[in-house]
Protein backbone atom coordinates (compact mmCIF):
# COMPACT_ATOMS: atom_id res chain seq x y z
CA UNK A 1 0.00 0.00 0.00
CA UNK A 2 2.81 2.35 0.94
CA UNK A 3 4.35 1.54 -2.27
CA UNK A 4 1.15 2.54 -4.32
CA UNK A 5 0.99 5.66 -2.36
CA UNK A 6 4.40 6.81 -3.70
CA UNK A 7 3.69 5.97 -6.83
CA UNK A 8 0.53 8.19 -7.25
CA UNK A 9 2.78 10.81 -5.86
CA UNK A 10 5.07 11.04 -8.91
CA UNK A 11 2.25 9.41 -10.88
CA UNK A 12 2.65 6.10 -11.61
CA UNK A 13 0.34 4.43 -13.76
CA UNK A 14 0.08 0.26 -14.86
CA UNK A 15 -0.42 -0.76 -17.97
CA UNK A 16 -0.53 -4.47 -18.87
CA UNK A 17 1.73 -5.29 -15.85
CA UNK A 18 4.58 -2.45 -16.63
CA UNK A 19 5.04 0.55 -14.70
CA UNK A 20 5.31 4.24 -16.05
CA UNK A 21 5.23 7.25 -14.62
CA UNK A 22 5.93 10.99 -15.49
CA UNK A 23 9.62 10.16 -14.34
CA UNK A 24 10.76 7.31 -16.76
CA UNK A 25 11.96 4.65 -13.66
CA UNK A 26 15.42 3.23 -14.89
CA UNK A 27 17.45 0.60 -12.95
CA UNK A 28 18.78 1.68 -9.21
CA UNK A 29 22.46 2.54 -9.39
CA UNK A 30 24.99 3.51 -6.92
CA UNK A 31 25.38 6.99 -8.03
CA UNK A 32 23.09 9.47 -9.80
CA UNK A 33 24.17 10.01 -13.25
CA UNK A 34 24.02 13.56 -15.70
CA UNK A 35 23.76 12.32 -19.14
CA UNK A 36 25.19 15.77 -20.90
CA UNK A 37 27.70 17.54 -23.39
CA UNK A 38 30.34 20.13 -23.13
CA UNK A 39 28.59 22.37 -25.42
CA UNK A 40 25.18 21.66 -23.70
CA UNK A 41 24.69 25.52 -22.56
CA UNK A 42 21.05 24.17 -20.15
CA UNK A 43 22.86 21.26 -19.33
CA UNK A 44 25.89 23.42 -18.12
CA UNK A 45 23.25 25.33 -15.62
CA UNK A 46 22.83 22.12 -13.79
CA UNK A 47 27.04 21.64 -14.05
CA UNK A 48 27.96 25.06 -12.30
CA UNK A 49 25.71 24.26 -9.79
CA UNK A 50 27.63 20.32 -8.98
CA UNK A 51 30.86 22.70 -9.45
CA UNK A 52 29.97 25.36 -6.72
CA UNK A 53 28.09 23.12 -3.99
CA UNK A 54 31.16 20.85 -4.96
CA UNK A 55 29.15 17.28 -5.71
CA UNK A 56 31.95 14.70 -5.76
CA UNK A 57 31.38 12.51 -9.10
CA UNK A 58 30.77 9.85 -6.55
CA UNK A 59 27.26 10.98 -5.67
CA UNK A 60 26.42 12.41 -9.49
CA UNK A 61 28.98 11.88 -12.49
CA UNK A 62 28.44 13.65 -15.80
CA UNK A 63 28.24 10.66 -18.92
CA UNK A 64 27.77 11.89 -22.15
CA UNK A 65 24.40 10.13 -23.79
CA UNK A 66 26.57 8.80 -26.15
CA UNK A 67 27.12 6.22 -23.64
CA UNK A 68 23.70 5.17 -24.24
CA UNK A 69 24.13 5.40 -28.29
CA UNK A 70 22.64 8.67 -28.30
CA UNK A 71 19.77 10.64 -27.69
CA UNK A 72 17.71 8.74 -30.77
CA UNK A 73 18.28 5.40 -28.74
CA UNK A 74 15.71 3.34 -26.98
CA UNK A 75 17.75 3.31 -24.26
CA UNK A 76 17.99 7.26 -23.94
CA UNK A 77 14.13 7.22 -25.06
CA UNK A 78 13.34 5.11 -22.05
CA UNK A 79 14.86 7.62 -19.59
CA UNK A 80 13.92 10.60 -21.59
CA UNK A 81 10.84 10.25 -24.49
CA UNK A 82 11.66 14.11 -25.32
CA UNK A 83 15.49 12.91 -26.33
CA UNK A 84 16.86 15.70 -24.88
CA UNK A 85 19.73 16.89 -22.50
CA UNK A 86 20.69 16.97 -20.05
CA UNK A 87 18.69 14.49 -18.06
CA UNK A 88 19.50 13.39 -14.54
CA UNK A 89 19.19 9.57 -13.68
CA UNK A 90 18.77 9.45 -9.81
CA UNK A 91 20.67 7.15 -7.84
CA UNK A 92 16.78 5.67 -6.47
CA UNK A 93 15.59 4.69 -9.67
CA UNK A 94 13.90 8.26 -11.30
CA UNK A 95 15.09 10.00 -14.46
CA UNK A 96 14.54 13.57 -14.42
CA UNK A 97 14.91 15.34 -17.27
CA UNK A 98 14.74 18.76 -18.04
CA UNK A 99 17.34 21.36 -17.09
CA UNK A 100 16.02 23.95 -14.50
CA UNK A 101 14.28 21.19 -12.86
CA UNK A 102 17.43 19.07 -12.50
CA UNK A 103 18.35 22.09 -11.02
CA UNK A 104 15.96 22.40 -8.60
CA UNK A 105 16.54 18.61 -7.73
CA UNK A 106 20.33 19.16 -6.93
CA UNK A 107 19.32 22.63 -4.95
CA UNK A 108 16.92 20.54 -2.62
CA UNK A 109 19.16 17.38 -2.09
CA UNK A 110 22.92 18.85 -1.77
CA UNK A 111 23.17 21.37 1.26
CA UNK A 112 26.54 22.05 0.74
CA UNK A 113 27.93 25.52 -1.10
CA UNK A 114 25.65 28.34 -1.64
CA UNK A 115 21.28 27.87 -2.32
CA UNK A 116 21.43 30.19 -5.51
CA UNK A 117 18.05 31.27 -4.21
CA UNK A 118 18.99 34.65 -3.29
CA UNK A 119 16.13 37.37 -1.76
CA UNK A 120 15.19 38.92 -4.86
CA UNK A 121 12.65 38.01 -7.67
CA UNK A 122 14.77 39.15 -10.47
CA UNK A 123 16.96 36.06 -10.24
CA UNK A 124 14.39 33.96 -10.65
CA UNK A 125 12.34 36.42 -13.44
CA UNK A 126 16.11 36.43 -15.31
CA UNK A 127 15.82 32.39 -15.17
CA UNK A 128 12.22 32.39 -16.95
CA UNK A 129 12.51 34.60 -19.29
CA UNK A 130 15.90 33.07 -20.02
CA UNK A 131 14.08 29.27 -20.44
CA UNK A 132 10.40 30.97 -22.49
CA UNK A 133 12.16 33.48 -24.80
CA UNK A 134 15.39 32.81 -25.04
CA UNK A 135 16.35 29.10 -25.30
CA UNK A 136 13.00 28.34 -27.62
CA UNK A 137 14.56 30.17 -30.33
CA UNK A 138 18.72 30.15 -29.64
CA UNK A 139 18.29 27.98 -32.53
CA UNK A 140 18.72 30.46 -34.76
CA UNK A 141 22.72 31.04 -34.01
CA UNK A 142 23.69 27.77 -34.70
CA UNK A 143 20.85 25.25 -36.54
CA UNK A 144 20.91 25.14 -40.33
CA UNK A 145 17.19 25.88 -41.19
CA UNK A 146 14.21 27.08 -39.16
CA UNK A 147 12.20 27.19 -37.37
CA UNK A 148 13.22 28.72 -34.70
CA UNK A 149 10.71 28.56 -31.80
CA UNK A 150 7.50 30.16 -33.14
CA UNK A 151 10.11 32.05 -35.93
CA UNK A 152 9.84 30.75 -39.64
CA UNK A 153 12.99 32.95 -40.20
CA UNK A 154 16.70 33.43 -38.58
CA UNK A 155 16.24 37.25 -39.16
CA UNK A 156 13.11 37.75 -36.91
CA UNK A 157 14.89 35.61 -34.24
CA UNK A 158 17.89 37.30 -34.18
CA UNK A 159 16.13 40.18 -33.53
CA UNK A 160 13.58 38.84 -31.09
CA UNK A 161 16.62 37.30 -29.08
CA UNK A 162 18.27 40.70 -28.80
CA UNK A 163 15.23 42.27 -27.59
CA UNK A 164 15.03 39.66 -24.80
CA UNK A 165 18.87 40.42 -23.71
CA UNK A 166 17.83 44.38 -23.50
CA UNK A 167 14.85 42.92 -20.83
CA UNK A 168 17.03 41.36 -19.08
CA UNK A 169 19.63 44.27 -19.31
CA UNK A 170 17.08 46.32 -18.03
CA UNK A 171 15.92 44.21 -15.07
CA UNK A 172 19.95 44.18 -13.51
CA UNK A 173 20.75 46.88 -11.09
CA UNK A 174 22.90 49.65 -12.06
CA UNK A 175 25.18 49.40 -9.25
CA UNK A 176 25.79 46.81 -7.79
CA UNK A 177 28.20 44.89 -5.08
CA UNK A 178 29.18 41.94 -6.61
CA UNK A 179 30.27 39.82 -9.31
CA UNK A 180 26.78 38.47 -9.83
CA UNK A 181 23.49 39.28 -11.63
CA UNK A 182 22.32 41.05 -8.80
CA UNK A 183 24.97 41.46 -6.34
CA UNK A 184 28.07 39.47 -4.49
CA UNK A 185 25.42 36.31 -4.23
CA UNK A 186 25.32 33.90 -6.82
CA UNK A 187 21.83 32.61 -8.25
CA UNK A 188 19.97 30.79 -9.81
CA UNK A 189 19.46 33.48 -12.81
CA UNK A 190 23.47 33.60 -13.18
CA UNK A 191 23.48 29.82 -13.62
CA UNK A 192 20.65 29.90 -16.07
CA UNK A 193 21.86 32.85 -18.32
CA UNK A 194 25.74 32.28 -18.08
CA UNK A 195 26.56 29.35 -20.31
CA UNK A 196 23.93 30.56 -22.93
CA UNK A 197 25.87 34.06 -23.07
CA UNK A 198 28.55 31.62 -24.34
CA UNK A 199 26.63 30.94 -26.87
CA UNK A 200 25.06 34.35 -27.94
CA UNK A 201 29.06 35.81 -27.48
CA UNK A 202 30.25 34.11 -29.84
CA UNK A 203 27.72 33.51 -32.40
CA UNK A 204 25.93 36.64 -32.55
CA UNK A 205 28.87 38.14 -34.15
CA UNK A 206 28.92 35.42 -36.79
CA UNK A 207 25.78 36.95 -37.99
CA UNK A 208 27.50 40.52 -38.63
CA UNK A 209 25.72 41.34 -35.09
CA UNK A 210 28.74 43.36 -32.91
CA UNK A 211 26.72 45.30 -31.00
CA UNK A 212 23.84 43.18 -29.74
CA UNK A 213 24.45 42.62 -26.02
CA UNK A 214 23.81 45.54 -23.77
CA UNK A 215 26.46 47.05 -21.80
CA UNK A 216 25.17 45.82 -18.09
CA UNK A 217 24.57 42.26 -19.23
CA UNK A 218 28.03 42.15 -20.99
CA UNK A 219 29.88 43.68 -17.90
CA UNK A 220 28.47 40.83 -15.80
CA UNK A 221 29.37 38.19 -18.43
CA UNK A 222 32.89 39.00 -18.68
CA UNK A 223 33.30 40.02 -14.76
CA UNK A 224 31.69 36.94 -13.46
CA UNK A 225 34.01 34.74 -15.98
CA UNK A 226 36.94 36.64 -14.41
CA UNK A 227 35.74 36.45 -10.93
CA UNK A 228 34.54 32.71 -9.97
CA UNK A 229 36.08 30.08 -11.49
CA UNK A 230 33.57 27.60 -11.48
CA UNK A 231 31.81 29.78 -13.94
CA UNK A 232 35.37 30.28 -16.18
CA UNK A 233 35.46 26.19 -16.06
CA UNK A 234 31.90 25.82 -17.79
CA UNK A 235 32.45 28.96 -20.22
CA UNK A 236 35.99 26.73 -21.52
CA UNK A 237 33.85 23.83 -21.63
CA UNK A 238 31.07 25.10 -23.83
CA UNK A 239 33.54 27.46 -25.60
CA UNK A 240 35.94 23.87 -26.35
CA UNK A 241 32.56 22.57 -28.13
CA UNK A 242 31.61 25.60 -29.79
CA UNK A 243 35.57 25.76 -31.03
CA UNK A 244 34.71 22.05 -32.45
CA UNK A 245 31.64 22.99 -34.27
CA UNK A 246 33.40 25.98 -35.87
CA UNK A 247 36.28 23.45 -36.84
CA UNK A 248 33.80 21.43 -38.51
CA UNK A 249 32.41 24.35 -40.51
CA UNK A 250 29.48 24.40 -38.65
CA UNK A 251 28.25 27.78 -39.90
CA UNK A 252 29.59 27.75 -43.79
CA UNK A 253 25.94 26.91 -45.12
CA UNK A 254 23.71 28.67 -42.41
CA UNK A 255 21.99 31.91 -43.89
CA UNK A 256 23.10 35.17 -42.82
CA UNK A 257 26.58 33.57 -41.54
CA UNK A 258 28.36 32.11 -43.82
CA UNK A 259 25.83 32.65 -46.83
CA UNK A 260 24.32 35.84 -47.48
CA UNK A 261 23.02 38.21 -50.47
CA UNK A 262 26.09 39.59 -52.08
CA UNK A 263 24.59 40.41 -55.81
CA UNK A 264 24.12 43.97 -56.61
CA UNK A 265 20.70 45.49 -55.97
CA UNK A 266 18.20 45.65 -58.88
CA UNK A 267 15.34 48.01 -60.27
CA UNK A 268 13.03 45.99 -56.98
CA UNK A 269 15.58 47.18 -54.71
CA UNK A 270 14.68 51.16 -55.94
CA UNK A 271 11.07 50.28 -56.40
CA UNK A 272 11.07 49.20 -52.18
CA UNK A 273 13.02 51.88 -51.00
CA UNK A 274 10.73 54.25 -53.03
CA UNK A 275 13.63 55.56 -55.26
CA UNK A 276 11.21 54.86 -58.45
CA UNK A 277 7.73 55.30 -58.52
CA UNK A 278 5.62 52.31 -58.17
CA UNK A 279 1.95 51.35 -58.33
CA UNK A 280 1.65 49.52 -55.39
CA UNK A 281 -1.40 47.09 -54.57
CA UNK A 282 -0.36 46.06 -51.45
CA UNK A 283 1.99 46.16 -49.22
CA UNK A 284 3.29 44.26 -45.51
CA UNK A 285 5.97 43.77 -43.57
CA UNK A 286 7.37 41.34 -45.61
CA UNK A 287 5.70 41.46 -49.40
CA UNK A 288 5.45 44.29 -51.88
CA UNK A 289 3.25 44.21 -54.95
CA UNK A 290 3.32 46.47 -57.70
CA UNK A 291 1.14 46.70 -61.23
CA UNK A 292 3.85 45.56 -63.67
CA UNK A 293 4.74 48.54 -66.33
CA UNK A 294 4.49 46.54 -69.17
CA UNK A 295 1.50 44.54 -68.49
CA UNK A 296 0.75 41.05 -70.71
CA UNK A 297 -2.29 40.69 -69.52
CA UNK A 298 -5.13 43.48 -68.47
CA UNK A 299 -4.84 42.91 -65.48
CA UNK A 300 -0.88 42.08 -64.51
CA UNK A 301 0.61 42.21 -61.44
CA UNK A 302 4.08 41.91 -59.74
CA UNK A 303 4.54 40.14 -56.44
CA UNK A 304 8.09 40.24 -54.56
CA UNK A 305 9.79 39.36 -50.98
CA UNK A 306 10.90 43.06 -49.24
CA UNK A 307 13.85 41.03 -48.45
CA UNK A 308 15.54 38.82 -51.41
CA UNK A 309 17.01 36.56 -48.60
CA UNK A 310 19.42 35.70 -51.31
CA UNK A 311 16.65 34.59 -53.80
CA UNK A 312 17.61 35.77 -56.94
CA UNK A 313 15.72 33.04 -58.34
CA UNK A 314 13.70 30.40 -57.07
CA UNK A 315 16.06 27.73 -57.99
CA UNK A 316 18.14 29.29 -54.77
CA UNK A 317 15.49 28.71 -52.32
CA UNK A 318 15.93 26.37 -48.94
CA UNK A 319 14.13 25.78 -46.18
CA UNK A 320 14.95 28.98 -45.00
CA UNK A 321 12.92 30.79 -47.37
CA UNK A 322 9.31 28.49 -46.56
CA UNK A 323 7.57 31.50 -44.70
CA UNK A 324 8.54 34.16 -47.43
CA UNK A 325 7.64 31.42 -50.50
CA UNK A 326 4.15 31.18 -48.59
CA UNK A 327 3.37 34.33 -48.05
CA UNK A 328 4.21 35.21 -51.34
CA UNK A 329 1.76 32.79 -52.68
CA UNK A 330 -0.75 34.03 -50.25
CA UNK A 331 -0.63 37.86 -51.58
CA UNK A 332 -1.26 36.59 -55.02
CA UNK A 333 -3.99 34.60 -54.52
CA UNK A 334 -5.78 37.69 -52.65
CA UNK A 335 -4.70 40.23 -55.56
CA UNK A 336 -6.11 37.86 -58.16
CA UNK A 337 -9.78 37.67 -56.35
CA UNK A 338 -9.55 41.52 -56.69
CA UNK A 339 -11.94 42.61 -59.44
CA UNK A 340 -11.15 46.81 -58.61
CA UNK A 341 -7.61 45.89 -60.08
CA UNK A 342 -8.95 44.04 -63.30
CA UNK A 343 -9.14 40.21 -62.48
CA UNK A 344 -12.79 38.42 -62.92
CA UNK A 345 -14.60 35.08 -62.06
CA UNK A 346 -12.39 32.97 -64.42
CA UNK A 347 -9.46 32.58 -62.14
CA UNK A 348 -5.83 33.85 -62.87
CA UNK A 349 -2.23 32.89 -63.71
CA UNK A 350 0.19 32.18 -61.10
CA UNK A 351 3.67 32.76 -62.78
CA UNK A 352 7.45 32.25 -61.31
CA UNK A 353 9.75 32.64 -64.38
CA UNK A 354 13.19 31.23 -63.20
CA UNK A 355 16.15 31.81 -64.89
CA UNK A 356 16.81 33.18 -68.84
CA UNK A 357 15.52 30.45 -70.39
CA UNK A 358 12.54 30.78 -68.30
CA UNK A 359 11.99 34.76 -69.06
CA UNK A 360 12.87 36.43 -65.80
CA UNK A 361 14.87 39.39 -66.60
CA UNK A 362 15.16 40.90 -62.87
CA UNK A 363 17.05 38.87 -60.34
CA UNK A 364 14.91 39.33 -57.74
CA UNK A 365 12.30 36.20 -57.01
CA UNK A 366 9.04 37.80 -58.31
CA UNK A 367 5.49 36.17 -58.88
CA UNK A 368 3.22 37.31 -61.95
CA UNK A 369 -0.19 37.63 -61.18
CA UNK A 370 -2.46 37.49 -64.59
CA UNK A 371 -5.79 37.96 -65.41
CA UNK A 372 -8.71 39.70 -66.93
CA UNK A 373 -8.27 37.78 -70.12
CA UNK A 374 -8.61 33.96 -71.00
CA UNK A 375 -4.73 32.12 -71.01
CA UNK A 376 -3.86 29.31 -73.17
CA UNK A 377 -2.15 26.24 -72.78
CA UNK A 378 0.89 25.74 -73.50
CA UNK A 379 2.68 28.97 -72.61
CA UNK A 380 4.83 30.40 -74.97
Amino acid sequence: MRFIKSALAFGITFLNGTVTTAFSMTMSASKSTLYDLPVSNNGARCRIIKYKKNIPDEEVEIKSPMELGGLKTPEYLALNPQGKMPLLAIKDGISIPESDTICRYLLSTYGNGPDFMIDDPRSNLVARIHDMYITTIQGCLYKAAPPFGIYATRSDALQELQKQLKVIDDLIPDEKDGPYLFGNEVSLGDASLFPTMVFIDSMLPKFGITDGVPSKLGSWFSTVREQDADFAKVYDEVQGGIQAWENNGRWDEIWLAGLRDTAPETIFDKLIGGDIPASVVYEDDKVFAFKDINPAAPAHILVIPKDRMNLSGLRKSSPEHVEILGKLLVAAGEISKNKELGFGDGGARIVINDGEDAGQEVPHLHVHVLGGRSMVWPPG
